[in-house]
């Protein structure tokens, strides 16, 4: 597999499985089936507010 280009739908879905999302956390559909705004919202609000309020500790 090639590199993954940064905030790409592929990089999100690298970054939210990491965190243990595997599948959107209201709906329960499978990532690979939403978009990449979809992605990046969910990015937003779950990863980045983990790496801040760990960053603050």
């Amino acid at each position: 597999m090639g590199s993954v280009h940064k905030y790409s739908k592929g990089w999100f879905l690298k970054k939210l499985r990491a965190h243990g999302i595997l599948v959107h956390p209201q709906f329960k559909s499978h990532l690979g089936l939403l978009k990449e705004s979809e992605l990046r919202n969910l990015y937003y609000r779950y990863v980045e507010v983990e790496t801040v309020e760990s960053d603050q500790k």
